[in-house]
């Protein structure tokens, strides 16, 4: 009987200890989560490599490498926004629709967390290629955009002002 009750009391303190180790790592994630900048926090406690490198820091300031096709030449555009208007150093053909796309959708295209669950369907919608660098709202943007499956497509579809593209088209130049 001594066996059993020794047997029960190391699982408990198993068990125990488990949930102090879980609750710690839960802690430490979270104090490591709120330590980081957020984005439209005060700039001043972001570390001095988190901030464009303009010389006055905007909000948006990407720049987009469009390729159209395998052994294109690349076209490359800017956006630069430090308001709810496009400073004159963006040269899309739309940047008002592309500051608009990036404001409505930036946020969840550009850091989106990976979903396993997430099915997309299987079509090709094109051999163009986008690669987005560059800051949006104190966060470092290096994204890549492609046509390759209906997630994708999607995601090209919401930022298609971004790609050159005029507001509601496919992106294509």
């Amino acid at each position: 009987m001594n066996v059993v009750h020794s047997l029960r009391e190391a699982a408990h303190e198993a068990r125990s200890r488990l949930a102090v180790t879980a609750a710690l790592l839960s802690l430490a994630a979270l104090l490591a989560a709120c330590s980081q900048a957020t984005p439209g926090g005060d700039a001043s406690s972001a570390p001095a490599s988190s901030s464009p490198t303009t010389a006055a820091a905007a909000r948006v300031d990407l720049t987009i490498t469009l390729t159209e096709s395998p052994g294109a030449t690349p076209r490359v555009f800017r956006l630069v926004a430090d308001g709810a208007t496009p400073s004159a150093a963006s040269n899309l053909p739309d940047s008002a629709a592309a500051l608009a796309a990036v404001e409505q959708h930036g946020e969840k295209i550009f850091f989106a967390l990976p979903d396993p669950t997430r099915v997309c369907t299987q079509q090709y919608g094109g051999p163009e290629i986008a690669v987005v660098t560059g800051w949006f709202e104190d966060q470092e943007v290096n994204a890549s955009f492609s046509r390759t499956d209906g997630c994708e497509i999607s995601r090209w579809q919401a930022l298609a002002p971004l790609f050159g593209a005029l507001a509601g088209s496919t992106g294509a130049v």
